[in-house]
């Protein structure tokens, strides 16, 4: 309502911040459209090349309250005292129930529980989907790595399941790990300032040439590394083909992750630049630029060494120029945080985000070229 136009043909009338959440909450699945349809506005003006782009993550703060949350171990206690508090007041309601009805006749008196007794209730009901979130979320990470390292050994998908299995049923859950009441959803993540909150993290893949983001996705998961298969898969869907660079941080560098960009290099048009971090103990960078590249040389060492090219310094040195600065422009316009709950409708909430900030960047491309243009005569 800055416009002062539109101020003058509403009457100075505005909906609060409660209809326009109501608004928004209602109409989220659409709203998530106006990242695609801005997206193509983008790609209309020529503001997206697919020459060059850049894929990293950032932390989204949830709304979510510290306070609101319990460690496995706390629940557990906690469980016990709850439990124990709500069938002694049961008992108490109980007798109770049996003195009106002898004094007053039988169902003479409402049967709602007592506000102290309903909020015990709710408390621990709440406290017990939150262990059994936390005891599936830790058997299916012990199921998935006991798969992996079966595969690895070269077993079959049926021993590597019944591997799972075995893991999955003899997991168990650290007594420090945390589920928050008021989001599930949301995990603890450390975020850029080096402090840990309750967060999501939303993926982005921005194109160089005006810092427009042409993929994105939200997740609540704290490492980037599981990220670069379905970003690179949702790139090309959204688009219909593949940039020609890529440039990628350590975050996402492993080996799954340069055996899957390997096979799309392979089908030609498309290079990645994947910075590798810290090498292993043996492991080395093979020399640069002259000579063959060993034959025994590790995905990850041949990474590195075309990073260490002329070609691939100069190309990687671009990476951050395209990619931070706008999720600096999105935290500064939007803020840090999403406010809807729920890993679904957060991630809705993050493309109207990332829809804005294209639209954003279409408004300044476009009065960049009016004020450019030529006079008409």
């Amino acid at each position: 309502m800055d416009v002062v136009a539109f101020r003058w043909l509403a009457g100075q009338q505005a909906p609060d911040f409660r209809s326009i959440g109501r608004f928004r909450k209602r109409h989220l699945a659409a709203l998530g459209n106006v990242f695609l349809q801005a997206l193509e506005l983008c790609r209309a003006a020529g503001m997206v090349s697919l020459g060059r782009v850049a894929l990293d993550g950032t932390k989204v703060r949830a709304n979510a309250s510290r306070r609101k949350a319990m460690s496995y171990g706390r629940l557990t206690e906690k469980q016990r005292i709850l439990a124990a508090e709500v069938s002694d007041m049961l008992a108490d309601a109980e007798a109770v129930d049996r003195d009106e009805d002898a004094r007053f006749g039988a169902d003479k008196r409402g049967d709602e529980l007592p506000p102290d007794l309903a909020d015990r209730e709710s408390r621990l009901a709440k406290m017990a989907a939150a262990r059994k979130q936390l005891e599936e979320d830790a058997a299916a990470k012990a199921r998935k790595e006991a798969e992996q390292k079966a595969r690895d050994r070269g077993d079959d998908d049926g021993t590597a399941a019944a591997k799972g299995e075995e893991a999955a049923a003899k997991a168990e859950v650290r007594p420090r790990a945390q589920r928050n009441f008021t989001d599930p959803d949301s995990r603890i993540m450390k975020t850029a300032d080096g402090s840990y909150h309750y967060c999501y993290n939303a993926q982005a893949v921005v194109d160089a040439d005006h810092q427009v983001i042409v993929a994105t996705d939200l997740n609540n998961m704290a490492v980037d590394v599981q990220q670069l298969v379905p970003m690179t898969e949702r790139t090309a869907a959204t688009l219909g083909r593949m940039p020609a660079q890529w440039t990628i941080d350590a975050g996402y560098c492993s080996a799954a992750n340069l055996e899957h960009v390997k096979e799309i290099e392979a089908a030609g048009g498309t290079e990645f630049f994947i910075a590798t971090g810290r090498l292993k103990h043996g492991e080395k960078v093979p020399e640069t630029p002259r000579g063959r590249i060993p034959a025994n040389a590790t995905p990850k060492e041949r990474m590195a060494r075309k990073l260490r090219t002329k070609k691939g310094r100069a190309v990687y040195a671009r990476r951050k120029a395209i990619i931070e600065p706008v999720f600096g422009q999105i935290h500064t316009r939007q803020g840090k945080h999403v406010l809807l709950r729920g890993l679904e409708q957060a991630k809705h909430e993050w493309e109207l985000m990332a829809g804005c900030h294209n639209l954003l960047k279409l408004f300044t491309f476009k009065g960049k070229a009016g004020l450019n243009a030529p006079a008409r005569a």
